[in-house]
């Protein structure tokens, strides 16, 4: 079994989870490149996974349920479903899929939408628009109580979890991270990874929960130099590690 990123739009990543046989894909916002993929490469598509109902995550499903009508479609129970026959999740329930020897789970984790869920299950992650590598997701519909919990969540699985978030966004990520904790080591040298993997135009996707443990301003809430920052950017005291994450997120905002 392997993980293949399919680009779409300007800077979407739709994640490909196959065996040489068979393949589920992650968050189809466009069925094209999808369809491509699978004919180039002789895939039966199997399984369509769902983390949240924006239309960049779900544009290419009515295409691809009419390629493979017996493709089990997941999604969101929390959300608008994206097709007809869906399989409503919720919190804690398991997705399992035979045909790539694979079980996930579902972890709810609203913040950017009211119903987001991530799908977790041997050591991958599949985030969505919750956990970016060095960001996370604008909060649309949740609270920032709400996404502070959610990435809390995330950040408890295993360091060596490999997280396939939606998004080529780590570089403008860091940038922002530089900026609030600009003497932390791990951040300069993942800074400098990033870079040249961006110069190849090479995906800087997946991270790993550990990596962004250690340079995600976002994970690190309780750190000094972070709330530091916050507190300066917020002109007041922050009492709470909720607080100085929507300290941060505001500032990101308009950074």
């Amino acid at each position: 079994m392997n993980v293949i990123s399919i680009r779409a739009f300007n800077d979407n990543y739709i994640w490909l989870i196959g065996n040489g046989r068979q393949a589920a894909v992650v968050d189809p916002g466009d069925a094209a490149p999808v369809q491509a993929l699978l004919a180039e490469r002789g895939l039966e598509l199997v399984a369509i996974l769902i983390t949240h109902h924006h239309q960049d995550h779900t544009g290419g499903v009515p295409a691809l349920l009419a390629d493979w009508p017996d493709a089990a479609l997941y999604a969101p129970a929390d959300e608008r479903l994206p097709a007809p026959g869906a399989i409503a999740l919720h919190d804690g329930d398991p997705v399992a899929l035979p045909a790539l020897g694979l079980e996930l789970r579902v972890l709810s984790v609203p913040g950017h939408t009211r119903g987001h869920i991530a799908y977790y299950g041997n050591r991958l992650l599949f985030c969505g628009d919750t956990l970016f590598s060095g960001g996370c997701g604008r909060l649309f519909e949740g609270t920032p109580e709400q996404m502070h919990q959610s990435l809390a969540r995330l950040a408890a699985l295993p360091d060596d979890t490999q997280v396939y978030c939606a998004h080529e966004y780590t570089q403008s990520n860091l940038a922002f991270c530089h900026a609030v904790e600009p003497d932390n080591p791990a951040l300069l040298n993942y800074m400098k990874e990033v870079a040249k993997l961006r110069q190849q135009d090479v995906p800087t996707l997946p991270s790993t929960l550990g990596r962004e443990k250690a340079v995600n301003v976002f994970l690190r809430t309780a750190e000094p130099a972070v709330r530091a920052a916050a507190e300066q950017q917020a002109m007041r005291e922050l009492n709470e590690e909720h607080e100085v994450f929507a300290a941060l997120r505001r500032w990101k905002d308009h950074f």
